[in-house]
């Protein structure tokens, strides 16, 4: 009557076992060999220190220690805020300040990030998948990301890989965690673990997450980062060797760092979590100077063309002059003479005669000078006329 009843139990036994034994392979699978600290769920908010692997990580860790040494976060008095109402700081991604790293050296090793994904195919396709990229577009994909440093407490949506698959869950990630953004300034994957990370689910408080809090954790001071207005093609980031700014190229790995030509208008160690000054409007640019034109440009001193008289050909002796058109006013001192330039022609205007004698022009209007007796030195006390002569002569007659 036993036996049936403990065969029953024995068979529960060995299912119970089978179980366990299936879910201990699912979690060494997840592990991937790499130690993880165990799985998140996708409600709860995971607090992760900057350098903690993390729940089901998809490659070891490809940090460039050269290249992490974030900048001193910005510290401040603790924000006060009611349970519950701690929300994020929503900053753009092209935010100055937002991001940091050392000059030329990149936070993490793309190349060898592209190759831990290509060892496993599986786990390519699903970095592909939570990535939102076709598994090909890969490599190209984390080759156009920027490596950087965040310098505030991030709350980012984060992407294991466990049991074949990608898992979702929530995180914060500390100030000077190692990651990669994209060209909108947003974060796409963490260098510890190699996980995609996406935009956080909602936009609820971080207070209460899981995991042990940091040396300066403070709940109100959590940001989320926004995508930017348009694309980008440089990041202003913050020097951390230095305490300076330099702007670093998308997709670059710190070879191109440069200082920027317009520095933001607060200083590197402003605290990016608290009011932020907006950003000096840009330099309007300065006219060119006009090309000189090869006309001359009329002056006030020379008259308009319309405002001297028309040059016209004397009219020939004995005809009237034509009445010309247009308003009588006076004529502007500095016109070009009106007469015509001679041709060399004389008929119209015929030589005076001269004194032979002499050589004198002789005005025709001038009476002969035989008419005028010469000058002399006695006084003339009268003249004779050419009539004189016949009346005297008849006279003596």
């Amino acid at each position: 009557m036993h036996a049936p009843i403990r065969m029953r139990r024995a068979v529960l036994a060995v299912l119970s076992a089978g179980i366990l034994v299936t879910a201990g392979c699912a979690r060494e699978a997840g592990d991937g060999g790499h130690g993880t600290e165990g799985t998140a769920d996708a409600e709860e908010v995971l607090l992760q220190p900057a350098a903690a692997q993390g729940p089901d990580p998809f490659t070891r860790s490809t940090v460039e220690p050269a290249g992490a040494a974030p900048a001193a976060p910005p510290t401040g008095p603790p924000r006060t805020s009611a349970p519950g109402d701690a929300a994020p700081h929503n900053l753009p991604g092209s935010t100055p300040g937002l991001y940091g790293g050392t000059r030329s050296v990149a936070s993490c090793d793309v190349g060898q990030q592209i190759r831990l994904l290509a060892a496993d195919p599986a786990r390519e396709e699903a970095f592909a998948q939570a990535a939102g990229v076709p598994r090909a577009g890969v490599p190209d994909f984390l080759r156009g990301l920027t490596p950087v440093v965040l310098r505030a407490d991030t709350r980012v949506g984060n992407h294991g890989f466990r049991a074949g698959s990608a898992t979702t869950f929530q995180s914060v990630l500390q100030a000077g965690t190692a990651v990669m953004v994209d060209g909108r300034g947003l974060p796409r994957a963490r260098c510890a673990c190699g996980n995609p990370l996406s935009r956080p689910a909602g936009a609820g408080s971080a207070e209460g997450g899981r995991g042990e809090e940091w040396a300066g954790y403070d709940p109100a001071r959590i940001v989320t980062v926004a995508p930017a207005a348009k694309t980008v093609t440089d990041l202003v980031v913050v020097d951390a060797d230095h305490n300076s700014w330099m702007e670093r190229p998308v997709g670059d790995e710190g070879a191109r760092d440069h200082t920027p030509e317009v520095p933001p208008p607060y200083a590197p160690g402003t605290d990016i979590t608290g009011p932020l000054p907006d950003a000096p409007p840009a330099k309007p640019k300065v006219p060119e100077k006009p090309e000189k034109s090869a006309t001359p440009t009329p002056s006030r001193s020379t008259p308009a063309p319309g405002d001297c008289p028309t040059p016209v050909a004397p009219s020939p002796p004995g005809e009237a002059v034509a009445a010309t058109e247009g308003p009588a006013g006076p004529v502007p001192t500095n016109c070009p003479p009106t007469a015509v330039p001679s041709d060399g022609s004389t008929e119209e205007y015929p030589e005076l005669p001269t004194d032979e004698p002499t050589g004198t022009p002789v005005d025709p209007d001038d009476p002969p000078q035989d008419l005028v007796p010469l000058m002399t030195e006695e006084p003339q006390t009268s003249i004779r006329l050419p009539w004189q002569d016949d009346t005297d002569a008849s006279v003596d007659g």
